[in-house]
């Protein structure tokens, strides 16, 4: 039989995570947000180190109000590691799961002193090993204060916003990082991170998301779209 007429109009779809447009995602991003950096404020990588830690189901605008003082406390993981837990949970209480948080900054601070030399590594392995330190906070740190590249952040906005964009299927944030890896240049880890966390805070956000700003919105299949440029 002939193809009907809806046959012969349909075009093949290009795969999500062709290298086309994968990188037309890349490009937009970047033009949308130049020159993005870290939103946890932080003067060394031991401050970062904690300050990640802390952003664990806590906004990064709640962290930014509270290490100034935990810092002017405790200055050094030295300090840190001396310092009582009832004394460390008072400074960080605001965050939530705080007695579980200084468990593990002080266990952290200890690791440091005493395996590392004061020093946060350098290193996926030995980063670690530092207590309450998984592959996030592990590649916040060597990304965003050693300029390190050894994988791709995964928070709640990146496993939003990866599914949303068809990059992944995967709802593990291990698995959706192996994913990530395997589609984008690694010269873009980095700033592919930070570029999409800010776009999931400020446009892609999780309700409701803004889609007639979007930039990225023509890329966009999302079943939850609240506007669509094909439908004008």
């Amino acid at each position: 039989m002939p193809p009907t007429a809806p046959d012969q109009k349909r075009r093949p779809q290009k795969k999500p995570t062709s290298p086309e447009r994968v990188t037309a995602i890349l490009d937009l991003l970047a033009q949308t947000y130049p020159g993005v950096v870290c939103a946890l404020n932080h003067r060394n990588a031991w401050e970062l180190t904690v300050a990640t830690i802390l952003s664990a189901q806590c906004t990064d605008v709640r962290v930014n109000l509270i290490t100034p003082a935990l810092f002017r406390a405790f200055p050094t993981p030295k300090a840190m590691a001396a310092a009582s837990l009832p004394e460390i949970e008072e400074l960080i209480r605001t965050t939530g799961f705080f007695r579980n948080k200084a468990k593990s900054i002080q266990g952290a601070a200890r690791v440091v002193t005493e395996e590392f030399g004061g020093k946060i590594p350098r290193t996926m392995e030995d980063i670690l090993h530092l207590p309450g330190v998984a592959r996030k906070t592990a590649n916040v740190v060597l990304g965003s204060f050693y300029g390190i590249a050894a994988g791709v952040v995964v928070d709640t906005h990146v496993m939003r916003l990866s599914r949303r964009l068809e990059l992944t299927k995967e709802t593990k944030p291990e698995k959706i990082e192996r994913d990530l890896m395997k589609i984008i240049p690694q010269d873009r880890w980095i700033n592919f991170s930070h570029e999409l966390i800010h776009h999931g805070r400020q446009v892609c956000v999780a309700r409701k998301p803004r889609c007639a700003d979007c930039t990225l919105e023509r890329l966009c299949n999302s079943k939850d779209k609240t506007w669509s440029s094909a439908a004008r």
